[in-house]
């Protein structure tokens, strides 16, 4: 059983890597030449799935790990 766990937890950890470098944050290289990148604004379409679906796997990630530390 533990196998199936540390298999499942790999691949989470692989997919929650690939979300998180999926998504845009700041400005670049904008920010070196002056471009404001604190500009409030919404997350819309894919950048909002993408953040939702970042939290759905850091939660799955947890529980994985708390259920194999239980069952070792």
């Amino acid at each position: 059983m533990p196998n199936y766990l540390n298999i499942i937890q790999i691949v989470l950890s692989i997919a929650l890597i690939l979300v998180i470098l999926f998504q845009v944050r700041g400005g670049g290289l904008g920010g070196i030449f002056g471009q404001a990148d604190t500009v409030y604004r919404t997350k819309r379409g894919i950048e909002k799935t993408l953040f939702q679906f970042t939290i759905v796997l850091a939660v799955l990630f947890i529980v994985v790990s708390i259920i194999t530390l239980i069952v070792s």
